[in-house]
């Protein structure tokens, strides 16, 4: 057929036939691709004539991709020396950029697609930082996906897509040439082919007729976020994502926020402005202890609790009921049901529990990788006369989690997996119950005071259910369309969610036959969210704009009802929190002094605190910043200036008197005055000498 075309319209260079034949390839293989993802993963509710805007713009973006590479060809075909129709040099150069290009597209869609079914979001550059802990990044996917099948896919792809191009190139080479008579008017119209060309493939690149190019945060603009990945291919996801790298603060922008933070968070700063006094001391607060602590020194657990989604869990409803001993806990603890991440992700979890600040790091890297804000002062380190213990089950090498642990946290006492007896199952090490059966091992051999953070990591990829709890811990099955309903992909991954209970009840049933247990505080709280389909479990708002990879339970827990007399245990609160609030919160509970220098807050001081609840999210990857308060949430593209404002309370839109008043405005100022709060700590919240 491509002969037969170029025989009839012979006044078609030879090049930019091969030009549009290459770019339908690619543009064919690319749009069945985006099929392929709308198929094989959760729609979240959306049906095919719902998303065909997104295949549209996604269309829009390959475009964008496959004109790059038609430029070069483009320009091959423009000069005469590597001509790929005339000389051999110019056809194996376009058949080698062909065959690139080739292995590029492969590559890409297969890390993507791995990437999609992992996060429900479209490759980007935060997966740059799995390079950095390379050794077990590199186990974690040889355990969870078929890697030789992958490999497979990609030598046979590649070869597949260049054999097809090579193909085209024959046939269009067999093509009759201008004849002799007509050169000199073929020349011409040569000329004439390739500006159009040129013009047309630069307008393709553009992205549109306009001032400004097609850019990724158009994909936002087409009302959620499953909606805006679906339009977006990994090329313009990943490099998009990319320019948000740089790790600084702007000092007038941090102290025009200080007044406006000031009153939320009781720090004296009514006389910062910008261009005004120094910023240094002015986030910090000296706090005393409150009425209604415990007086008894009591003992600490934190357990974060890895990829702990409210929406998964039973205590919101979920009819999986995967988390029932969970649920159990919280009905007789002090239970907080809009507690939010900062942000998704482990590291950034783990860093604002123990900092109390957001990391807002960029996405290609998170702050405790970061070399200058690694030194951060702890309240850790304000429970004087406390041992202190971490335990996780595998390395703290990741992420560079020891750096960030050792180095700020005085007399810290670390365990990692070759610290323990028990067997390592997967990548992460021992298995979260005998993690758990380990700590509790040391610690009931204490007889001091001790403050303990166990790290638990078995809900996550490749999902693994040790042989020893086999014949103790029953997985179940569910049909597959009450899992996608309900929040889950596969029965693999429920019943890893169900194991994390089940580790929970053995680490409740062994700690409390022993003596520390009577005097000691437990603190539950998810590390992270897991993006997805809440379903008709929450509002839309969880869904649309990924709340689910925020939100998580915050459970504080005592044995025999002695928790406080001023708040007694058996409460749910419905407060918006953070995990920011978490050491705040513990310091309080213990009577103890503490000197607080970040972004926490006490939640259980209400006469301080009561009517000021929020919390901050941040998006690296989609650059967005935002604030939850009240019954709305409110979000901001960074660099599109995009906003957003959404019920969390239901699925009425924002009345435009909420959107144009003071209520909006409000939830602006904080989203923007948390985000240059937290660009400056993260650089400045140092420890004090001797800690």
């Amino acid at each position: 057929m491509l002969n037969r075309s170029a025989a009839n319209l012979p006044n078609i260079p030879k090049t930019v036939l091969f030009v549009f034949s290459t770019g339908i390839i690619f543009l064919l293989i690319m749009s069945l691709l985006r099929l392929a993802l709308f198929l094989a993963f959760s729609t979240q509710g959306h049906r095919f004539s719902g998303v065909l805007p997104s295949f549209l713009l996604g269309f829009r973006f390959d475009l964008r991709y496959v004109g790059i590479l038609e430029l070069l060809v483009l320009m091959a075909g423009s000069l005469p020396v590597i001509d790929p129709f005339r000389t051999d040099a110019g056809r194996r150069l376009v058949l080698w950029l062909i065959g690139v290009a080739s292995f590029l597209l492969v590559f890409f869609y297969t890390v993507d697609f791995a990437h999609y079914s992992y996060l429900s979001q479209r490759l980007n550059a935060s997966v740059l930082n799995y390079l950095t802990d390379a050794g077990i990044s590199t186990t974690m996917v040889w355990q969870t996906y078929p890697v030789i099948r992958m490999l497979l896919l990609l030598v046979v792809g590649t070869w597949a897509i260049g054999r097809l191009a090579r193909w085209a190139y024959s046939r269009i080479r067999q093509g009759k040439p201008a004849v002799q008579g007509a050169v000199r008017k073929a020349r011409s119209v040569r000329i004439a082919w390739f500006v159009a060309v040129w013009l047309l493939v630069g307008l393709a690149v553009f992205g549109r007729v306009g001032q400004y190019p097609l850019r990724w945060s158009d994909a936002f603009g087409l009302g959620s976020d499953y909606q805006a990945n679906l339009s977006l291919n990994p090329f313009q996801s990943f490099f998009s994502s990319l320019k948000f790298r740089h790790s600084v603060y702007d000092e007038a922008k941090v102290k025009a926020a200080v007044p406006v933070l000031a009153p939320y968070f009781g720090f004296g700063g009514s006389g910062v402005h910008a261009g005004g006094d120094s910023l240094s001391g002015v986030f910090e607060r000296q706090v005393l202890p409150r009425q209604g602590a415990f007086t008894t020194h009591p003992n600490v657990v934190v357990v974060i609790c890895e990829s702990f989604s409210g929406y998964k869990s039973s205590m919101w409803g979920n009819p999986l009921n995967t988390t029932p001993f969970f649920d159990s806990l919280c009905r007789g603890g002090i239970f907080f049901d809009h507690c939010f991440t900062p942000s998704y992700g482990t590291a950034r979890g783990l860093w604002a529990v123990i900092t109390g600040i957001p990391d807002v790091a960029p996405a290609y890297m998170t702050s405790s990788r970061n070399p200058a804000a690694v030194d951060q002062h702890s309240i850790i380190n304000d429970f004087q006369g406390y041992d202190k213990y971490y335990f996780l089950g595998g390395s703290t090498s990741w992420a560079n989690i020891r750096g960030l642990l050792t180095d700020n946290i005085g007399g810290l006492r670390l365990y990692e997996q070759e610290n323990y007896s028990s067997p390592k199952v997967d990548v992460w090490g021992i298995s979260d119950k005998n993690l758990f059966l380990e700590a509790n091992k040391v610690l009931k051999n204490d007889a001091q005071p001790f403050f303990a953070v166990i790290q638990t990591a078995d809900n996550h990829r490749p999902y693994t259910i040790p042989e020893e709890d086999r014949q103790t811990f029953h997985g179940v099955t569910a049909p597959m369309d009450s899992l996608r309903r309900y929040g889950f992909s596969s029965n693999e991954e429920m019943n890893a969610f169900r194991y994390t209970d089940f580790g929970y009840r053995t680490f409740i049933e062994a700690a409390s036959k022993e003596a520390y247990f009577r005097n000691t505080i437990f603190l539950f709280v998810g590390d992270h969210g897991i993006p997805g389909d809440a379903g008709p479990l929450f509002p839309r708002a969880w869904t649309d704009q990924r709340l689910t990879a925020e939100h998580v339970p915050l459970l504080i827990w005592a044995p025999e009802n002695k928790l406080t007399p001023a708040m007694p245990q058996g409460r749910r609160l419905s407060g918006i929190c953070s995990q920011v609030d978490v050491l705040p919160t513990l310091a309080g509970l213990c009577d103890l002094p503490y000197r607080n220098t970040t972004l926490g807050r006490d939640l259980l001081d209400t006469a301080r605190y009561g009517g000021k609840e929020m919390a901050f999210i941040y998006d690296p990857d989609q650059a967005y910043i935002g604030v939850v308060r009240g019954d709305y949430f409110y979000r901001r593209q960074l660099t599109t200036g995009k906003e957003e404002m959404v019920s969390v309370v239901g699925n009425t839109p924002t009345p435009a008197a909420v959107m144009k008043g003071p209520v909006k405005r409000q939830m602006e100022q904080l989203s923007d005055g948390l985000y240059e709060a937290a660009r400056y700590l993260l650089l400045t919240n140092k420890k004090k000498g001797g800690q």
